[in-house]
């Protein structure tokens, strides 16, 4: 199963992929609070973001049920550190592989499952929270993984991948968790 589901990562476009065990995760409620900092613009304004997403240690139990992940990454090339639009872009290219790897696992039946990715979960724009409206693509819908409270930078860390990969770079990490 493990080998299937890093290739089936790789098939669909990211970098790198490989599989850890659940116990690997760090998570941190410290996410939480540069959520309601609103330091990516999104607090309040997207389902699949906090707070609307649900109470942080709620979530952090809910990762910690898990027992194994497909950890993956995508890694983007930069004009210069601060090709921000570089940076949406690459955001948006994640956002779609994460959706295109999640509609494979359902096509192979895969349904008892957790999947994250990069925050803002870019289904629809604007999110249908912000006209009061219910989310109109939850079986598309992501949540990210410092929503749940995982610290990405110390997860990587327990890994073979890097959670810089140089300059003139961004890389943007997702993980779907499994119960075996």
């Amino acid at each position: 199963m493990e080998n299937k589901l890093i290739k089936l990562a790789l098939s669909v476009g990211f970098n790198r992929a490989e599989m850890i065990d659940a116990s690997q995760i760090v998570c941190d409620r410290k996410f939480r609070e540069q959520c309601e900092a609103n330091a990516c613009g999104v607090f309040g304004k997207c389902w699949m973001c906090p707070p609307d997403v649900g109470q942080i240690d709620a979530l952090i139990a809910e990762v910690k049920s898990y027992s194994k992940g497909l950890l993956y990454q995508s890694v983007f090339e930069l004009e210069d550190s601060f090709d921000f639009e570089g940076m949406q872009e690459g955001g948006r290219t994640q956002n779609q592989r994460s959706r295109a790897l999640q509609e494979e696992l359902n096509k192979l039946g895969y349904t008892d499952f957790l999947h994250l990715s990069k925050g803002g979960c870019g289904v629809c724009s604007p999110c249908a929270k912000v006209h009061g409206e219910p989310c109109r693509f939850p079986e598309k819908a992501l949540s990210s993984l410092e929503a749940y409270g995982i610290n990405v930078s110390a997860t990587v860390k327990n890994t073979s991948m890097k959670y810089i990969n140089g300059a003139n770079t961004v890389t943007y990490f997702g993980i779907v968790l499994f119960k075996e």
